[in-house]
């Protein structure tokens, strides 16, 4: 009885406005939006503005301390290191999705990324990246509507998102692709 009745009145819409020589407007697009609106805390709870990497590209990678792509932290490190001077900037969010990957506490994230890798790049509180309770920043990067450029998931633990000096989505790249990566540094190097 809904569908009958929501197409009786999408019919009932159409001609109305064909009566009225109003185009009917079927295609709703979205304004595309940057990473730029968001605010989240990073893992001592200090406030993290990302309009303050205007200007940067960013690598978006949700992390875990206990998967087998946890050494990814080391090459991430790496790449913090030799380009956040060239405008360049690692922004990590520890997530539990996957096979209850990334157990600890804040504090305890930090400790281990700090004392097995070296971690400086900045790491935000964990979150959840995908289900119900998804953050909205991953709704942003994972729904056309919002980032427009593509609808993703996020697969497994280390999956990078790469958006551009004008905080757009540009590049979704897979988990098991390594951060040292050409088609990673290529686009970087840019």
């Amino acid at each position: 009885m809904k569908k009958v009745l929501s197409i009786v009145c999408g019919v009932f819409f159409f001609l109305n406005c064909q009566a009225q020589n109003k185009p009917v407007k079927t295609d709703v697009t979205m304004e595309k939006q940057t990473i730029y609106q968001f605010k989240v805390s990073d893992l001592s709870g200090q406030p993290f503005d990302f309009s303050t990497l205007k200007g940067k590209k960013i690598m978006i990678v949700n992390t875990a301390s206990k998967c087998g792509l946890t050494p990814q932290y080391k090459d991430l490190e790496a790449l913090y290191k030799e380009y956040s001077s060239k405008g360049f900037v690692i922004v990590g969010f520890p997530a539990n999705n996957f096979a209850g990957q990334e157990p600890g506490t804040n504090e305890e994230i930090a400790t281990f990324c700090q004392m097995n890798y070296g971690v400086t790049f900045p790491m935000m509180d964990k979150v959840s990246v995908k289900g119900d309770d998804m953050c909205e920043l991953y709704k942003f990067l994972t729904q056309k509507s919002k980032n427009g450029l593509q609808d993703s998931e996020v697969s497994w633990n280390f999956q990078k998102y790469l958006l551009n000096e004008k905080g757009e989505l540009v590049k979704v790249i897979s988990p098991k692709t390594l951060p040292t990566d050409p088609e990673v540094l290529n686009w970087i190097k840019g």
